[in-house]
């Protein structure tokens, strides 16, 4: 099938040098900076986010257990444990692959913010094999109030599975999240990545004994949907912690588990899709640089899918290709459009690395592509992003002179706790909420949700899909930001 003349436009734009210098190493200092404003818990001395506090310290009581700590998914005060897993590992993927782009301070600040995530996430699979945690806080309760998380009176209940209930899916992120951290953590915190590791294995086994959906449960599937259910299902995820148990450890065990479920698993569909509920794509590229380095044959499959995924980047290809905004942003139908730039472009990226260390191009049928092909692409989201784009402002906050200034964030629209406290009430939030006011406190580099297909933006608090950050849209710009802070002048 020819591309289309639109199509071939957009494409073309996409290979021009963008207009707009940018401060990549500004993009990725602030895109780390952006966790401190999502922690959970009690706050470190070394806090940077200011205008934070201490939060909800008697999580998990409820369950007598303790769950104090780790993230806010996005604007709410919400913690869920399946998003979080998967920030967690992207965090650990941009440590490993994106190292050598990173100063020693960045590296070491990336890490800090893993670590508030892993620190965390060992606890939520701390009574293994037994319970597994699932969640904290009520959606229900929390999204009918607008307040700061250091006031909030609404119920903190955490929710957990108990064997054999199925979690092969948050099991499975948990899993892949502790394995890639232990690599991370390998050369800094050798008795720490042990840690990580051996719960991982273990985290792993419960999610493959027990097979199904978190969601499956009706108690869990209340508190969760529609908001994280596991709509692509669970068995993506049994091939994500396996494959990156299989980085971690070398095993064959997980090779052979590889192997043996790719095509029962579904790993022929869906290799289009990267984010939080869909792996596909993740597990392809991961495994595929075993075969780059150590040409493992049996393995070869999942090469072959990640192969398929990067030549849809490129229109003049046979085959389904990805679609562009006119501006030149990757886009797939949904909310907050940028989770999936920020993904995708992640792959795109580090595949291309993977092929030019091992002095490859990228092979689709009459056409081959140089690594830096796929880098274009990827530069030309970034700058998007930015701010070279149809709006001309900037979709990170803090970031340039001209970015949102009403977000949909709690902790950001309501004035700090350092400097107002008194607590804002439920109610009285609400009229923060829809105050025309710019936010009191600054998130600084919070990539929030982006643009619509015609590269149209609301910016206002009261526009979700539009303008709520979130942990997962942030993580894979740390390796993005890391990579062209090192190469600057790459165009």
């Amino acid at each position: 099938m020819k591309p289309s003349f639109f199509i071939l436009t957009v494409f073309a734009l996409l290979l021009l040098p963008t207009a707009i210098p940018h401060d990549y190493s500004d993009a990725l200092r602030k895109s780390i900076l952006f966790f401190e404003g999502q922690r959970s818990g009690l706050l470190p001395k070394q806090q940077r986010m200011s205008w934070r506090g201490n939060s909800a310290l008697n999580d998990g009581k409820n369950l007598n257990t303790d769950l104090v700590g780790g993230y806010y998914d996005a604007g709410d005060n919400i913690k869920f444990h399946f998003p979080m897993a998967f920030t967690a590992t992207m965090l650990a993927w941009s440590s490993i692959d994106f190292r050598s782009y990173m100063s020693q301070n960045d590296l070491g600040h990336n890490l800090i913010a893993l670590k508030w995530a892993t620190d965390y996430l060992l606890k939520t699979v701390s009574q293994l094999p037994n319970r597994i945690f699932v969640q904290v806080g009520e959606t229900k309760a929390d999204h009918n109030c607008w307040e700061r998380p250091e006031d909030m009176d609404t119920p903190r209940t955490a929710f957990a599975l108990d064997a054999p209930d199925p979690a092969s899916d948050l099991a499975g992120e948990i899993a892949a999240a502790l394995a890639a951290a232990s690599i991370a953590f390998k050369q800094s915190r050798p008795k720490y990545s042990e840690e990580l590791l051996n719960k991982a294995i273990e985290t792993f086994q419960y999610a493959d004994s027990h097979r199904g959906c978190y969601t499956d449960n009706p108690n869990v599937n209340e508190a969760v949907c529609p908001f994280y259910c596991s709509v692509n299902g669970y068995k993506d995820e049994l091939l994500w912690g396996a494959a990156w148990l299989r980085r971690a450890t070398g095993n064959d065990y997980y090779l052979e588990y590889l192997v043996n479920n790719r095509q029962a698993f579904g790993q022929d569909f869906n290799y289009l899709e990267f984010g939080w509920d869909n792996k596909y794509g993740g597990v392809n590229v991961l495994i595929a640089k075993e075969i780059f380095e150590k040409d493992v044959s049996a393995l070869r499959a999942y090469k072959d899918a990640a192969e398929e995924m990067m030549c849809a980047y490129f229109p003049e290809t046979s085959g389904p290709h990805m679609s562009y905004t006119p501006g030149g942003l990757l886009y797939k139908p949904g909310s907050s459009q940028l989770q999936n730039t920020a993904a995708l472009s992640f792959l795109l990226l580090t595949y291309a690395d993977y092929l030019s260390k091992s002095s490859q191009q990228l092979n689709c049928g009459n056409h081959q592509f140089p690594p830096d092909s796929l880098r274009r692409i990827v530069k030309r989201q970034v700058d998007y992003v930015l701010g070279d784009n149809p709006m001309k402002m900037s979709y990170m906050v803090g970031y340039g002179d001209e970015y949102p200034r009403q977000i949909h964030h709690r902790g950001a629209s309501i004035p700090s706790v350092k400097v107002h406290r008194k607590a804002f009430g439920c109610v009285q939030g609400w009229n923060i909420f829809a105050s025309p006011n710019p936010d009191p406190n600054i998130l600084v580099g919070a990539v929030i949700g982006g643009p619509d297909v015609d590269d149209s933006f609301i910016g206002k608090r009261t526009n979700a899909s539009d303008t709520e950050p979130t942990t997962y849209i942030n993580a894979p710009f740390v390796g993005l930001f890391a990579y062209f802070q090192s190469n600057p002048t790459f165009s």
